[in-house]
């Protein structure tokens, strides 16, 4: 399969890097047009869909920028774009071209992006908690997966509680509480499984960006640090260890491709999702910690570039639940095969 960038998502990519080359921020993404190329046209943005959204997510991340880029154009918009009507999005997206923040309610305590949440949704009322919610705060709409079905809510409605949280990174998120909270509206038909896949391919799509960044980063490093009057990059350890970065890097990057073209074409992607969230959790975190060890010293330095590539892959882990909660959904989902009688190889895979 050949995932090489088609001309949008080539005009995409260069839009996004003209642009965080002269200022790394969300303002910058904004002015530049950025967070309106997913807006549908009649709202003043571009239209593009999926394959394009990841693309600017993943140069995002190449970039290392700490903003409610992943919120808004993965989170918040995807969703709205695939089960809301055109009445709903004409209210929720009328004002991201323009900067407007949105985000998603997905993590509960304990369960990383449920498809069987245990918020619920009745008589268009939210009750539950919800964590690792970005940038919550800030979004003027929220995406909620319930036990139900999924709505839209305003964190400044009555019945919703936003408290802070910790990240690595130092961005934006935060536990959301509803309290018999009145939502603003429902997606008919849209179910918490189906906005968890389009998460994860925004979020697997930004991580693929973030580690070829800390590689690239990592690889002009060594090759200009001199020991002993040579390189760094000239010695056995050093290019072997820079070998494992890019093979991670190449297999996550793969990975997310693959589950962008088969969610953009309809097809089963579950299979997919899987192996990148749990490639994502499980080696993604490992080789940052290598190119943090190739930099020596200038890797601890948190004015340095490493420290936002690092810092937001463990937040992305995290959010994502953790290696051994991605091993563990990996392993149910070849039992349930098995209990079906089916074995792996079966699909022609």
């Amino acid at each position: 399969m050949d995932f090489s960038p088609d001309e949008g998502q080539q005009a995409v990519a260069d839009v996004v890097n003209s642009v965080l080359g002269r200022d790394n921020s969300w303002d910058a993404l904004v002015s530049g047009g950025v967070s309106a190329l997913a807006v549908p046209e009649r709202l003043g943005g571009d239209g593009v869909g999926l394959p394009e959204v990841a693309t600017a997510l993943t140069e995002i991340g190449r970039h290392g920028t700490i903003s409610p880029a992943l919120a808004t154009l993965g989170l918040g918009l995807l969703p709205l774009l695939d089960a809301a009507t055109e009445e709903q999005q004409d209210r929720y997206l009328a004002g991201v071209a323009k900067g407007a923040v949105l985000s998603a309610a997905l993590n509960e305590p304990g369960a990383p992006l449920p498809d069987r949440p245990r918020v619920t949704l009745a008589n268009g009322r939210l009750s539950g908690t919800k964590v690792a919610v970005p940038y919550a705060e800030q979004a003027d709409w929220l995406v909620v997966t319930a036990d139900t079905g999924v709505a839209v809510v305003s964190p400044k409605a009555e019945g919703v509680t936003v408290a802070k949280t910790p990240t690595s990174n130092h961005g934006d998120e935060y536990s959301v509480t509803f309290t018999d909270a009145v939502v603003d509206g429902v997606l008919d038909g849209a179910e918490a499984r189906r906005v968890n896949q389009l998460a994860l391919a925004a979020i697997g799509a930004f991580a693929s960006g973030l580690v070829a960044g800390a590689l690239r980063l990592t690889a002009d490093y060594v090759a200009n640090r001199e020991q002993f009057g040579k390189p760094l990059s000239t010695f056995q350890t050093v290019a072997a260890q820079l070998a494992e970065v890019y093979i991670a890097s190449r297999t996550l990057t793969l990975a997310s491709n693959s589950v962008t073209w088969r969610l953009s074409e309809g097809r089963d992607a579950d299979d997919d999702i899987d192996i990148l969230g749990y490639w994502l959790a499980s080696q993604a975190p490992p080789v940052m910690q290598l190119c943090h060890h190739l930099h020596g010293g200038m890797g601890m330095d948190i004015t340095y570039p490493m420290d936002r590539y690092y810092s937001s892959i463990k937040d992305l882990a995290r959010l994502v639940g953790g290696p051994s909660h991605r091993l563990d959904t990996v392993g149910a989902a070849l039992g349930e095969r098995w209990g079906h009688g089916r074995r792996p190889g079966d699909d022609g895979r």
